[in-house]
């Protein structure tokens, strides 16, 4: 509980300001976050709302697995391989500040507007930091160790599995992180943009029909999302880093 605490406070902070602007300004546009509250209930229990969330989820898991069994291998070869490196490094860095959203429009002319387009759009917003952390990750291993583990007898997937893999790890979860929030955020901007269906496609709706209750009941979903896959995500970096922790914590002790 006191390791949540602070996100507790953060979010009823959060809810202040929401009811404070509120009453302040006024706007049409932006109700209280009572009635955004007193809307979820009938947001949630609409068969077609569900069905956008459900289409929101399969298309940000797909997409985000891919992105994540193709950014862990693509960079460790580029942490593994100074040639990799050097061919891949520039592409890397070039593609990195594009807003992939921007690419939407493209894809759903040469792939339509259906799940295609929003699953690559999603793959590549959250592929990039997953490469990214993952070459880190594999250049952080110490080559004499990973000499010393050849000079021994192991080849190269031994070295890879039992070596390079492990050490990369933490740098890696680092990258899974933050891909999966941009997953989620390249998800809801493509649904937008795509205009069939998913939660962006409800909250822009919702918009478009003026109901502004509905629309941030949305947006609160969308939220809760986020911290839910967060939270999921942590939990299963502790389980499989917990050796990780511990060694930070030695760490802080002695210096």
């Amino acid at each position: 509980m006191s390791r949540h605490l602070p996100s507790i406070c953060a979010g009823l902070v959060l809810l202040l300001m929401w009811q404070l602007a509120h009453l302040s300004f006024g706007l049409s546009g932006l109700p209280g976050p009572m009635a955004a509250f007193a809307a979820l209930p009938e947001l949630i229990s609409d068969a077609d709302a569900l069905y956008d969330i459900g289409q929101s989820l399969q298309r940000m898991a797909a997409g985000y697995l891919l992105a994540a069994a193709f950014g862990i291998s693509f960079g460790l070869l580029m942490g593994t391989s100074p040639l990799a490196e050097r061919l891949l490094n520039p592409l890397i860095m070039m593609i990195y500040p594009i807003p992939k959203a921007a690419l939407m429009p493209i894809l759903m002319i040469w792939l339509g507007i259906g799940d295609m387009s929003k699953i690559l759009v999603i793959f590549l917003g959250s592929s990039l930091p997953i490469i990214y952390h993952s070459w880190q990750g594999g250049r952080s291993v110490s080559q004499i160790v990973v000499w010393s583990a050849a000079a021994m007898g192991m080849n190269r997937a031994q070295r890879l599995f039992r070596i390079v893999l492990p050490a990369a790890l933490p740098e890696i979860f680092i990258g899974l992180r933050t891909g999966l929030i941009l997953a989620l955020i390249t998800m809801v901007v493509s649904e937008i943009v795509a205009r069939s269906n998913g939660i962006g496609n409800l909250l822009f709706n919702s918009m478009d029909m003026a109901l502004y209750d509905r629309m941030f009941a949305a947006i609160i979903i969308i939220a809760a999302m986020g911290y839910a896959l967060d939270l999921i995500f942590e939990a299963i970096r502790r389980r499989f880093l917990r050796w990780s922790d511990q060694q930070d914590q030695i760490q802080v002790a002695v210096g």
